[in-house]
C-alpha cells in the first residue's frame, strides 16, 4: 500500500460520499479512553429517533493509517442515520510521533468495546453493531474481529458484521505498512488474511477489480480463507475500476479520485443495503 497524499485523500472522500456533511444539530463528539489515550468519536442519531434497540455502525476513515479525520465519514454517517443506524466516526490515532497502526487498532477494538458499553445510553441494541471501514480503515475494522480477544473488560470488541471498502486486510508485505509498524514480523502480526480464524461474524467486501493500492487478489484470498473457516464473506469485485471504484486507470501510481463511477458507488451501495437486510439490520428500502 503506498501512502497517500492529503490532498488526494481529501478529494477521494468527498467524491466518495465520504466527505464532510453540513453540520447537524443531531451531530455531537464525544469521548472514550483507548489504552489511557483520550479518543474523539463523532456520533449521529436517526433523526427524531429516541426509541431503544437501534443499530449503530461505527465507521473508520482511510488515509493510509497516517492521514485523515473522523468527519471524512459525516455524509457516509448521514446515510446511516437516515436508515436508523446510531453512527459513530472515530478519530484514532494516526501513525505519528511515535504512534503505530497497533495503537490505530487498539482505537478501534476500544471504540466497539465503548459503543456496547453505553449501549443504554445510546439507545443501541448492543447485539446490532457494525463496523465499516474504507481503505486503511476497513484494516482497522476487520482488526476488531479478526483477533483473539484480549483481556480489556467484559464487552466485545467483534462487531456483529463487517463492510469493508476497498480494504487492506493483507498488509503484510507492504513496505509502507513495514514502516509504520517497525518490520515485517510487526506487520504480519496485524495483518488480517493471515489470522482469519473460525465464528467470525459475516462480512462483505467491496473492491475494485484493477485496484492499485488494495488488490482484487487479497481480498479474494482473505475470502476463500473466511470461507475456509467457516465464516460468511461476501465478495463484490466490479470490474475496470481501480481504488475506490475511481474509472481513469492511466496513471497507476497516482489514482484518478475524481473518476469514481457512480453506477458502480450506488451498486455498492445497494448491495450494503442487501447484506445489512438479510442479517435483520435494516428493514426500509433506503440505500445507504
Amino acid at each position: 500500500m503506498r501512502m497517500f497524499r492529503t490532498s488526494l485523500i481529501a478529494l477521494l472522500f468527498s467524491l466518495s460520499g465520504g466527505g464532510r456533511a453540513a453540520e447537524d444539530n443531531a451531530l455531537r463528539t464525544e469521548r472514550f479512553e483507548s489504552n489511557g489515550v483520550g479518543i474523539g468519536a463523532r456520533m449521529l442519531a436517526p433523526e427524531g429517533s429516541t426509541q431503544s434497540g437501534r443499530p449503530a455502525v461505527v465507521l473508520f476513515h482511510g488515509g493510509g493509517w497516517s492521514e485523515g479525520e473522523a468527519s471524512w465519514m459525516d455524509a457516509i454517517a448521514k446515510q446511516y442515520a437516515t436508515l436508523g443506524f446510531v453512527a459513530v466516526s472515530v478519530e484514532y490515532r494516526l501513525s505519528r510521533d511515535g504512534v503505530t497502526p497497533f495503537d490505530a487498532v487498539a482505537d478501534a477494538r476500544n471504540a466497539i468495546r465503548w459503543v456496547r458499553r453505553n449501549a443504554a445510553r445510546f439507545a443501541i441494541d448492543p447485539e446490532k453493531v457494525v463496523a465499516l471501514g474504507t481503505s486503511a480503515g476497513a484494516h482497522l475494522a476487520a482488526s476488531t474481529t479478526v483477533f483473539s480477544e484480549d483481556s480489556a473488560g467484559s464487552h466485545s470488541s467483534v462487531p456483529n458484521a463487517l463492510i469493508l471498502r476497498s480494504p487492506a486486510v493483507s498488509v503484510e508485505s507492504s513496505q509502507w505498512f513495514q514502516k509504520l509498524t517497525g518490520g515485517s514480523a510487526q506487520a504480519a502480526a496485524i495483518s488480517p488474511t493471515l489470522h482469519v480464524r473460525a465464528g467470525l461474524p459475516p462480512m462483505l467486501l467491496l473492491q475494485g477489480a484493477e485496484d492499485n493500492i488494495t488488490l482484487a487478489s487479497d481480498a479474494r484470498t482473505f475470502c476463500e480463507r473466511m470461507h475456509k473457516q467457516g465464516n460468511v464473506c461476501q465478495l463484490k469485485i466490479y470490474p475496470e475500476v481501480g481504488h475506490l471504484f475511481t474509472r481513469n486507470l492511466a496513471n497507476r501510481e497516482v489514482p484518478d479520485y475524481s473518476s469514481i463511477d457512480r453506477a458502480v458507488s450506488k451498486d455498492a451501495s445497494q448491495a450494503t443495503m442487501g447484506f445489512l437486510m438479510e442479517l435483520g439490520l435494516i428493514e426500509n428500502a433506503g440505500a445507504p
